[in-house]
């Protein structure tokens, strides 16, 4: 089943699954999610503390792992590319932990998108083994993990 409007908006947990609409983007739906992350950034992080924003990250991904595995089972799919909550969750991880700059925020993208793309150990093992909504989440946790320890390299040198 290819999702579509009316899919998007028969269930709150599609409708978040699916990235408010960003996952049904016809080319490149995780790269259209991770950008719809990084325009939400400031709007939800501005008016939260550090221990409110922490807390959103968490509860934003344990409700991922509800809406994903929802979604993707009304999809008939586990991981469909058109569930981009996890980019989302992890953009926003990625972008909470990186310098307050445009051309740092950038980067941090294109980090972003290249270790969800290609996947490298132990993120490749963990979305082969790994099932259902928590899987769908927890790889791009962990490219957030490679993204962040590359970041912080680059700051370390360049910034």
């Amino acid at each position: 089943m290819k999702p579509n409007l009316r899919f998007l908006l028969s269930d709150p947990a599609h409708f978040v699954a699916l990235g408010f609409g960003s996952g049904l983007w016809p080319k490149g739906p995780g790269t259209a999610g991770t950008l719809a992350g990084w325009l939400l950034f400031p709007i939800i992080r501005a008016p939260l503390s550090e221990t409110l924003f922490a807390g959103l990250l968490i509860a934003s991904f344990l409700f991922g792992i509800l809406a994903c595995e929802r979604t993707g089972r009304s999809l008939g799919v586990s991981d469909p590319g058109c569930i981009v909550w996890d980019e989302i969750v992890a953009i926003w991880l990625v972008l909470w932990l990186t310098p307050d700059t445009l051309l740092w925020q950038a980067v941090a993208f294109g980090l972003f998108r290249f270790f969800d793309i290609v996947k490298p150990q132990p993120i490749r093992w963990v979305d082969a083994h790994a099932h259902g909504g928590f899987g769908v989440m927890i790889d791009d946790i962990l490219a957030a993990g490679y993204t962040l320890v590359v970041l912080a390299l680059l700051v370390r040198f360049f910034g």
